[in-house]
């Protein structure tokens, strides 16, 4: 079987179980199993050997079951990095990465920033900012021991580790300050918005970290013990939800507050100065 071949059958597989994006994930999919990029994969005559075809039928019959992709693939982009995922966190999003781009803003005329990422699951937050800032120390925590094990795997994977310290712990409970900034992706999704989420989602992520209501809050309250006057917070939030985060933030006394749109133009990321 020849590459294209492949993709067009996978595709029309994927097609048939509901998938979202079949020829786009057939591709990737077709590509992973000859370790090429999708544009060789268009330029490759070479067929599948017998353990090449095996190998993407399992990976289809995962993702016609609604497994994430990323999941199947065991590695995904964010920014520059490429990270080791799988169900013991999320996803890391196109969302979330204008959420580090909002961080570097505010960290980029210091030379040796403290950061605090709460809740950091795969470590893709703490990692990207250790990654485009140089003289960035990460504090990195996660209540989920899982989580903090595949944080773990991506540290050691991307030779960050020595200017990012995990810790197991409930959002900032135990943390000492000062941090020049802290951010979060908490979960932002009501139990009732949970049940009407792709199965992608409802399936395969850790519900812990997608299923929450008022956690930015808790966050927002104990960031201003550990942050000094100028310091920053940036917190990501769900689709509608940003207005009333922004609000509560200056409830809470924090000033110079910003919305920020994401690519597709909802506003994802919400940021604050510590008074």
């Amino acid at each position: 079987m020849k590459p294209l071949d492949a993709v067009h059958g996978v595709a029309r597989d994927l097609g048939e179980a509901g998938v979202p994006s079949p020829r786009v994930d057939a591709e990737l999919l077709v590509a992973h199993v000859l370790d090429v990029s999708r544009t060789e994969l268009y330029a490759s005559d070479r067929p599948l050997a017998d353990e090449d075809v095996a190998r993407l039928g399992e990976f289809v019959r995962r993702r016609r079951a609604r497994e994430p992709l990323a999941y199947v693939l065991g590695e995904w982009g964010f920014r520059r990095l490429l990270l080791a995922v799988d169900g013991r966190a999320l996803v890391p999003r196109p969302e979330t990465e204008v959420v580090v781009e909002r961080c570097l803003v505010h960290l980029r005329e210091l030379e040796a920033p403290r950061v605090l990422d709460v809740g950091t699951g795969s470590g893709a937050i703490a990692l990207a900012i250790a990654d485009e800032h140089p003289g960035a120390r990460v504090v990195a925590v996660d209540r989920s021991e899982a989580a903090l094990g595949l944080a773990r795997e991506n540290l050691a994977r991307t030779g960050l580790g020595s200017r990012i310290e995990l810790r197991h712990g409930d959002l900032l409970d135990g943390v000492r300050g000062p941090f020049d900034l802290v951010v979060s992706n908490p979960p932002y999704v009501s139990p009732e918005e949970y049940d009407t989420l792709q199965p992608e989602i409802r399936l395969y992520e850790p519900v812990e970290a997608v299923v929450g209501e008022g956690v930015w809050e808790r966050i927002a309250g104990a960031a201003r013990g550990v942050l000094p006057a100028g310091g920053r917070l940036v917190l990501e939030c769900g689709d509608g939800q940003a207005a009333e985060v922004a609000a509560g933030l200056a409830r809470l006394g924090y000033g110079g507050v910003r919305r920020t749109p994401d690519l597709a133009g909802r506003e994802r990321a919400v940021e604050a100065e510590r008074p």
